[in-house]
């Protein structure tokens, strides 16, 4: 097709795709949000890869996210996961990305893909094959013989989306296209002529919103989606609180970040036009992996301050990247691993773990339940249920945006109004957003704070914000003329409300009655009978299913684990490709300090959650067969935290554990967090079982 061709075609491309689905459900979006059926939404969409979990756990694990309040699903297709042998297309077992879009459908979440070719994602070149890589072609180009090749793979992963697009009634709502892209948007533009030209046929289509493009795509063709992280494995730095990730935990107007990817991006200012598209997110830290250079360690309050201050800065779709954790596929490639690593052809930039993509999301590897799941949950049934309210709400900003690191001159705040519904008050209503905290800050308490928004001035009496308090105040909504408790659902005729710890409880309803002092469950006057007060662990597990939901109830059995090998002499830690400290090789290996860990027989007992308590630079995880043979099950660069394994995963030959452990060693150019014991050497203190 020539060039003047490829134009035409390109321009008479519809702008986005069948927006009603067989079952007369309709998808569109406008300036403020998804539209769904005529109701505005914001969404929460969680990151889950397919290709790192076993297929037969997907069932379990989807809904454990639907359980935590995710709405929709977003997934990267990984080229070299499904075509790592050229022409050789894999689509079996945990590649199966069929069967997983029909438990997505079966549990009513729409999703996301993301079609790459370029995914990132920590996979080795950025999921590009290494048969595509060596092949002379111009990589993520509209180099005809590299855009061929991705209509091969856009072909194979239509075989796989026919009859579950949203028009069918199926799940995939909206593809994105590439990943972190700063070049010619024409290159996006021949990419979602492919898929169109295929059949693909979606309510939307995104990009990711940095870094800059070089040259725009044509408004509504793409809708662009950000993100911002707590930390960065990627950053170049050893030092704790580097880069600009600060800027993640106050509100601003600004949807880009200059901290996503760093250590290869450019990022420049907004792009002209962006206040046109809605404001989504498709990467905000669910947690953070570690590199082999910078071992992050986060917090709950990480993600749930982050994610409180993009609603308070406008954003109407929550996108967590990660929200569960997974393992790499083993490669078919000889000696070759799928993680991204400074002995990459492409995406050279991080030594990452061999196996483990656990990424400390709300949701870890092996689906353990961890505390920001239940966290972030009370602040997505507020979504759920004031959605409609809050998406066409304006951000307004009555403190400074553009604060220095570790700034604590005054309490960070911002607000959402808009006119109120039709059976609401007068008075606009609004919601107030309260971020106390940021990471590695040590922000104090902020003493006599009183808010003055819509006309309405509140509390009575000057309160206190804690410290490390991030929370959401109503302002004439649902009866409430304001409150300095969170909202946290509005269902079956009743109002569930969130007693913030350390901040006295005042509710001011339209009445002009005025409620103080209030205990959790303590709402027992007439008038306000269909009001719930709960402290913060009740009203994080609200509605779970069954009462209990994913609250699992466990018992630890500790288990011996004997040394039977010391360390030999240490390696040499050599600096890579990009200037950071190298990762250990296999070979490397054969000198660790070795432990054999003896598995039980006990069914139950092996159904569950290996968690080893340890100290060293890298540790890895070794099945032993009946002869003896050592097969790699999973690995961990050590932060701190216990390395863990499901042994419900263990192969059926497997006779015994055998755990190798390179030692720390003196001043390592590695960053290590506050909670790691970096004295030199490596010790295993504990191994138990968590047992369902």
């Amino acid at each position: 097709m020539n060039r003047i061709v490829a134009i035409i075609v390109l321009m008479a491309l519809p702008l986005m795709g069948r927006a009603q689905n067989i079952l007369g459900k309709s998808v569109s979006w406008d300036h403020h949000s998804l539209v769904i059926d005529g109701h505005r939404i914001c969404g929460v969409m969680g990151e889950v890869h397919y290709s790192r979990i076993p297929s037969d756990e997907w069932q379990r694990e989807v809904h454990k996210m639907k359980e935590g309040g995710i709405s929709m699903i977003a997934c990267y297709v990984f080229w070299n996961h499904i075509e790592e042998l050229e022409n050789q297309y894999d689509w079996s077992g945990q590649r199966n990305l069929r069967a997983f879009l029909q438990i997505c459908k079966d549990e009513g979440l729409p999703v996301v893909l993301r079609l790459g070719p370029f995914c990132h994602g920590e996979v080795r070149n950025g999921g590009i094959p290494d048969w595509v890589v060596t092949s002379g072609c111009r990589l993520r180009s509209e180099d005809p013989v590299f855009l061929g090749f991705v209509e091969r793979l856009y072909r194979q992963i239509f075989t796989q989306v026919q009859g579950l697009q949203w028009k069918d009634g199926g799940p995939v709502v909206a593809a994105q296209f590439d990943n972190e892209y700063g070049g010619r948007g024409s290159y996006l533009m021949a990419l979602k002529h492919i898929a169109v030209s295929i059949g693909f046929d979606l309510p939307f289509y995104t990009r990711t919103g940095w870094p800059e493009l070089a040259t725009p795509v044509p408004f509504g063709e793409m809708i662009p989606l950000y993100g911002d992280y707590a930390d960065g494995f990627w950053d170049r730095s050893t030092r704790e609180a580097a880069g600009a990730y600060f800027k993640a935990f106050n509100f601003h107007a600004q949807r880009t970040s200059t901290a996503i990817a760093s250590e290869q991006l450019q990022h420049g200012t907004a792009t002209v036009g962006e206040q046109q598209y809605p404001y989504f997110t498709c990467e905000l830290g669910g947690g953070m992996m570690q590199s082999y250079h910078r071992r992050i360690y986060t917090y709950p309050q990480d993600a749930y301050s982050m994610a409180v201050v993009k609603l308070g800065s406008g954003s109407n779709l929550l996108g967590y990247y990660m929200y569960h954790g997974g393992t790499n596929p083993m490669s078919k490639l000889p000696g070759t691993y799928l993680n991204e690593h400074q002995r990459c052809l492409v995406t050279n930039y991080n030594d990452m773990p061999v196996l483990t993509y656990d990424f400390q999301a709300p949701l870890g590897e092996f689906g353990q339940v961890n505390p920001h799941y239940y966290l972030l949950r009370k602040l997505h049934l507020f979504m759920q249920d004031y959605g409609e309210l809050l998406a066409p709400m304006e951000a307004v900003f009555p403190c400074e945006q553009d604060l220095r690191q570790k700034d604590d001159s005054h309490l960070r705040w911002s607000y959402r109004t808009g006119k109120g519904g039709a059976e609401g008050p007068a008075e606009p209503s609004a919601f107030v957003f309260v971020n106390n905290y940021e990471r590695f800050a040590d922000l104090k308490a902020k003493s006599g704070v009183q808010f003055e928004v819509c006309g309405v001035h509140f509390p009575q009496k000057p309160m206190t914000i804690p410290a490390a308090t991030a929370c959401i105040f109503p302002v004439n909504v649902d009866g409430i003329r304001y409150a300095t408790a969170q909202l946290i659902a509005h269902r079956d005729g009743k109002i569930y409300l969130e007693q913030i710890p350390g901040v006295p409880t005042e509710i001011a309803l339209q009445s002009g009655r005025v409620l103080k002092n209030v205990k959790a469950r303590g709402l027992q006057q007439p008038v306000c009978e269909n009001m719930y007060l709960l402290n913060s662990e009740e009203a994080g597990k609200l509605f779970l299913e069954n009462g209990e939901g994913t609250e699992a109830k466990t018992r630890s059995l500790e288990i011996a684990a004997s040394r039977v090998a010391a360390a030999g002499p240490a390696r040499q830690i050599t600096m890579g490709e990009k200037k950071v400290a190298q990762e250990p090789e296999d070979a490397d290996f054969e000198a660790a300090a070795r432990y054999q860990i003896e598995i039980p027989a006990d069914s139950a007992e092996r159904s569950g959650l290996l968690r080893i308590h340890y100290r060293g630079d890298v540790a890895r995880l070794y099945a032993v067969n009946a002869a003896g043979t050592a097969t790699l099950i999973d690995d961990n660069f050590y932060n701190g935290l216990p390395f863990l394994y499901g042994l419900w995963r263990l192969p059926a030959e497997c006779r015994m554990l055998e755990l190798r452990i390179l030692p720390l060693q003196p001043q390592m150019p590695v960053y290590f967090p506050r909670e790691a014991d970096t004295t030199p050497g490596e010790s295993v203190e504990k191994v138990e079982i968590l047992i369902p």
